[in-house]
């Protein structure tokens, strides 16, 4: 008899724990738990853990956690980790920040395992980058994973003060990015603004094709090329290169445009979500006809371009440009001494050829 009442009460007990193992775990440091505000006061705060008790929180925890706690009154649902399971008081020991960090580095985890994007609002900026915050975790973006819209252009990059500048201006705006490193024992968390924004542009170009002729506004001037925003959508940036700006050789971008100048231009090329575009393409190209205009043995006129080891350049007129060789002269320095950037020479043609896109010419004597 006794044998079938231990068999019956072991069954209980069996069944019970399957079906509801929480009403036999115990507490051990380290656990988060769930309860409710009992009492505030300014030495404690009590906190209903139900079966576990009444758990405390000391002053310089409710210190710590005062951000969490803002605006919580007696009944309010909260949550908190054990420090001690029984303090010399006869409380379960609790810290409200450590579970707030526990849950928020957990929200991190998930936000990066999804590999979604978040928005953030900058707050802050350092000389490295920016600063943020993701579930009360200080963020950071490097000014290297900014995109490139918000990256400093080359004109900047090694000027600190720009950069500084630059940085300075994004401080309270929010922007979209992906959590590239998330690692709560060194408290390291980065963000990407680039990847995110990589995303979302490869989106973006599908509209577009090769071949297409868009219209677009110049919104940056560097000295390898133009960025350009697309009229239609202006959250879609191009770059003209500097070598896609004119048939001729140009120096200086900004000989050929300006900031907020609306041009027509061709798209030459699209890949992982960049859109390389051309100005020339829609100009004919003045090579082909090169030799109704320009035979050899010729006397031209033609204005300094630029100098430079080999030699200089010389415009003949808007499109084509000759070359003198510096062994004309002896060295640069003497070719310098004998033509002057503003003065106009008369140039006699050596040798014209269309296919290398290039015109030989000596200084007249």
């Amino acid at each position: 008899m006794i044998n079938v009442q231990k068999q019956k009460s072991s069954s209980i007990l069996s069944y019970a724990m399957k079906t509801d193992p929480r009403l036999f775990s115990f507490l051990k440091p380290g656990d988060i738990v769930d309860g409710k505000i009992l009492e505030r006061e300014s030495k404690k705060m009590l906190i209903d853990l139900g079966r576990y008790g009444t758990g405390v929180v000391y002053p310089s925890e409710i210190q710590n956690a005062r951000e969490l706690i803002r605006g919580l009154e007696t009944g309010s649902p909260i949550q908190a980790k054990v420090v001690d399971i029984d303090n010399e008081d006869g409380y379960v020991e609790l810290s409200l920040a450590e579970a707030g960090r526990e849950k928020a580095w957990s929200d991190i985890a998930e936000i990066k395992e999804k590999d979604e994007p978040v928005s953030i609002r900058i707050v802050g900026f350092n000389k490295g980058g920016l600063l943020a915050d993701i579930s009360g975790v200080q963020a950071f973006l490097p000014v290297s994973q900014l995109s490139d819209e918000h990256y400093p252009k080359v004109s900047e990059v090694s000027d600190k003060d720009k950069v500084t500048e630059s940085l300075q201006g994004l401080v309270g705006q929010e922007l979209l990015v992906k959590i590239i490193d998330a690692n709560p024992r060194a408290n390291k968390l980065i963000v990407s603004e680039r990847e995110a924004t990589e995303i979302s542009s490869k989106e973006l170009v599908k509209n577009y094709e090769v071949g297409q002729v868009v219209e677009g506004i110049v919104s940056s001037v560097a000295d390898f090329g133009v960025f350009i925003k697309f009229t239609d959508n202006p959250q879609v940036e191009g770059l003209i290169h500097v070598s896609e700006l004119a048939w001729r050789l140009i120096d200086n971008p900004k000989e050929i445009v300006k900031v907020d100048d609306v041009v027509k231009v061709k798209i030459t090329d699209i890949k992982d979500g960049k859109v390389s575009l051309s100005l020339k393409a829609l100009k004919q190209d003045p090579w082909m006809d090169v030799l109704k205009r320009y035979t050899e043995g010729e006397e031209v006129s033609g204005f300094i371009y630029n100098f430079n080891p080999f030699g200089a350049t010389v415009a003949l007129d808007a499109e084509i440009q000759g070359q003198l060789h510096v062994t004309d002269f002896g060295s640069v320095e003497e070719m310098k001494k004998q033509l002057s950037g503003s003065k106009e020479h008369t140039f006699v043609i050596e040798s014209v050829k269309p296919q290398e896109r290039r015109i030989v010419l000596k200084l007249k004597k």
